[in-house]
């Protein structure tokens, strides 16, 4: 369940910032998307955070090989496992395969103290419990 403590601006932890590697394994986590429950991810690309829904803009089908893998071989592309679409990890827009110009959906991330953490909008809210 996302830790809502220690934090006055209502940003929500994922994880500390050494679970994340430069293009590996990303982390899961829960959240609701648009009154859904759906699922977020998190990874690291030229020593940034990004967060996207774990969806494929081609297919609604999530994106990861094994639960974390996103990145394909070369570290440089996220990639759908389903049918091959690419992702630019930066931008989530689509670098290739049948996403055909579609983007993945951002999610606003952080990382301070050796944290990341994500902050909820109008589509991107915590899980009730």
């Amino acid at each position: 369940m996302p830790d809502h403590s220690d934090n006055s601006d209502n940003s929500i932890f994922i994880c500390d910032s050494s679970q994340i590697e430069e293009g590996g394994r990303g982390v899961r986590f829960p959240l609701t998307a648009a009154g859904e429950d759906a699922v977020g991810f998190v990874v690291r690309f030229e020593q940034e955070v990004h967060g996207y829904l774990n969806r494929c803009a081609h297919v609604p089908m999530e994106l990861d090989w094994n639960q974390g893998e996103f990145f394909e071989s070369s570290g440089l592309f996220l990639m759908c496992a389903t049918h091959g679409a690419l992702y630019e990890p930066n931008t989530g827009k689509c670098a290739g395969g049948p996403c055909r110009g579609g983007s993945l959906k951002q999610i606003k991330v952080i990382e301070k103290e050796q944290k990341i953490f994500w902050q909820p909008d109008d589509v991107f809210r915590p899980v009730l419990a």
